[in-house]
């Protein structure tokens, strides 16, 4: 029988810096609820990983020695990867953190950064949500450019979409905004509708790829 709870986050972690990750899976290790099943360097190796094991939640560097992560992206959420993927890197560009977000990546972490906001960012991100540094946020949505005439939207609607982008949850938006939580619902479940998505994340997703900024 495994030595972890059967409800426990399955976590690996990518990173090439051998140091960071070791003490990252050490830091983790010592949280309630989480289980780091491993660590490796490369895409290669985490490929192996996750084709031989269930992970809950993949911890990936951007920088994977002389590759960066987008093609391991790609082919992981193209190939029926069903965890969630979170980014902790020193940093990326606006271009990089849009194409990652549209390939399925659910949260981008700055490695300088305090170690308790990545905890609570994993927790946030196996609830459901969408975890954005704000620094990374504000400059990729400013720097995405759309592709198509996104549908409009109404005022209520893009001030709920820049608290999704904050990571709020239903109630923290609705005490933001001053009304209940159910008006809130009914405005994300019309930004569903008008985008074609069903979860928060997709609604990200699509966001960035058609509105340059909010509210």
């Amino acid at each position: 029988m495994p030595e972890y709870p059967q409800s426990a986050v399955r976590i690996l972690i990518v990173d090439d810096h051998a140091l960071f990750r070791e003490s990252l899976a050490r830091l983790l290790a010592a949280e309630p609820g989480f289980h780091i099943v491993g660590h490796c360097a490369t895409s290669e190796e985490a490929s192996a990983i996750i084709k031989d094991l269930k992970i809950d939640l993949l911890l990936l560097d951007f920088d994977l020695g002389v590759n960066n992560c987008t093609a391991f992206v790609r082919s992981t959420t193209e190939g029926g990867f069903d965890g969630k993927i979170l980014l902790v890197t020193a940093g990326v560009s606006t271009s990089q953190a849009a194409e990652l977000v549209r390939l399925g990546v659910v949260g981008i972490f700055l490695k300088n950064d305090l170690p308790a906001l990545l905890t609570e960012a994993i927790r946030d991100i196996v609830a459901g949500k969408v975890w954005l540094d704000q620094k990374v946020l504000q400059h990729t949505v400013a720097g995405v450019s759309a592709d198509r005439s996104p549908p409009t939207l109404t005022a209520r609607e893009r001030q709920v979409l820049s608290h999704i982008f904050a990571g709020l949850t239903n109630k923290e938006i609705a005490g933001q905004l001053g009304t209940s939580e159910g008006s809130v619902k009914a405005s994300i479940q019309q930004l569903f509708s008008k985008t074609g998505v069903r979860t928060r994340g997709q609604l990200v997703r699509v966001a960035l790829d058609q509105y340059k900024g909010l509210p």
